[in-house]
Formats: C-alpha cells, structure tokens, sequence
C-alpha cells in the first residue's frame, strides 16, 4: 500500500485509540456502588495557592467496598481538601476525624443505576460519534490523495481498511460499555 495511505491508517488508528482511551477514563469515573479511587480523579485542591490534584497531596485508597480513603501528607491539607470534594459535587460527603478524610459510598438505588447505565450509554454514543468523525476525516483525506494523484484502487483499499478500523474500534465501545452497564446493575 502507498506510503501516504499507511500514514492516514496510523493517525485513524491513533485518533480511535485515544476515542476509547478517553471513554474508558470517562467509565471509571462513574462509579457502581462500589468504592474506587476514581471518584477522587480530577480533583484540584488548593495547595499553599497552588492548585494541585487531590492524588499529589494525599494517599487515597479503599480499606473496604464501601469507603474510599484520603490521608492528606500534611494535617493542615484536611480543610482544604473536604473543601474540594464538596465542590466537585461527586454526590458523597466527606467525613473528617482529623487525620483522615473518608467517603462512604451509598448503595445505589435501582433508579440510580438505570440512571447511571443511560449515562454511560451515553458516553458509548459519543465515543461512537467521535469514531466515526474519524473515519469521516481519514475517508476526506484518502479521497484528496487520490486527486492529487494517488491510484483509484489504492483510495479504496484505503477506504475499506478505515472501514474495518472503524468496525473494530466501534466494538471495542460496545464491549466496555456492556461490562461497565453489568457492574452498575449488579447488586
């Protein structure tokens, strides 16, 4: 195959890469009744004026399924860190005894979980959407190689192998959102 050709498969091929990258980090981020320390991911809390993510100034973890744990390095980071959680609005309150900061994860009711499985459906489509942008721009770029010069049947295996590209990566979406959508409905 053309040179040129290869080229626009390995940036299709990045684009999409980074389609499911982004949907999986989206994914983790929802969380299914279980504690994860994913719910924290994007925190920014406020470090002597600086604002730093909540992993850089404490160690999190889930001592078990229900608590996700937050030991800040440093005593005087417990305010504002609980400060921070409360104003990223991640639908849990932060207790604090003075050294630790936990979260205790309600279990979520069947409402919520057919809330949640919309949302991740959701996240599915729009990684879809995206993909198929992708296939879009790489068939655009294929098509104005051919007039500049590239052979027809050339342009057309191009064209079938961002098809299968695409194929691919479409199911790669429905698998992630199939197990994601399991783990919230089970109980």
């Amino acid at each position: 195959m053309d040179e040129l050709v290869d080229m626009v498969l390995d940036e299709t091929r990045e684009k999409m890469e980074k389609s499911i990258k982004h949907l999986e980090e989206e994914l983790m981020k929802i969380r299914a009744g279980k504690a994860s320390t994913h719910v924290v991911d994007g925190i920014m809390v406020d470090y002597y004026g600086v604002m730093t993510p909540l992993n850089q100034v404490s160690n999190i973890g889930t001592p078990d399924a229900k608590t996700v744990a937050i030991q800040p390095w440093e005593k005087n980071m417990i305010n504002p860190i609980e400060k921070a959680i409360m104003q990223a609005n991640i639908g849990i309150t932060p207790e604090n005894n003075g050294e630790i900061i936990r979260l205790n994860v309600p279990p979520l009711t069947e409402e919520r979980r057919i809330d949640l499985v919309r949302q991740v459906k959701q996240e599915g489509e729009d990684t879809k959407v995206g993909i198929r942008n992708v296939r879009r721009d790489a068939n655009d770029d294929l098509k104005s190689l051919q007039k500049d010069g590239l052979p027809e049947d050339e342009q057309k295996n191009g064209e079938s192998e961002v098809q299968k590209l695409t194929d691919k990566y479409i199911e790669k979406v429905e698998k992630d959102i199939e197990a994601k959508e399991k783990d919230i409905m089970t109980v």
